[in-house]
């Protein structure tokens, strides 16, 4: 299984940075991780729309209580963006996805 290290904080730290600096108006945060609560927060706190998207039906209460609007990642939206099968590369090698994401 693949380990993130401060995948969470580095997103956090980025997002109010950029908030900060007022690099965007509205942020889309594709995660259900409570721990993003804070930050989602002082982005908020400078006047930026923040919402969050999650494959979860609903965002974790913490998230929730600090997001503009939700919405919900269904299968068919990860079936429909996924690119085709096989992917061939510019040497002629394919690439192609594992059975369980068709």
């Amino acid at each position: 299984m693949r380990e993130e290290k401060g995948s969470d904080v580095n997103l956090a730290v980025n997002l109010v940075n950029d908030a900060w600096a007022d690099r965007f108006d509205v942020a889309l945060v594709i995660s259900n991780d409570s721990d993003l609560a804070e930050a989602l927060h002082l982005a908020q706190a400078r006047g930026k729309t923040v919402g969050v998207a999650s494959v979860a039906s609903r965002p974790t209460r913490e998230l929730n209580l600090n997001c503009d609007f939700f919405n919900h990642i269904r299968p068919y939206h990860l079936r429909n963006s996924q690119l085709p099968d096989p992917v061939v590369t510019a040497d002629g090698h394919e690439i192609r996805k594992p059975d369980h994401w068709r």
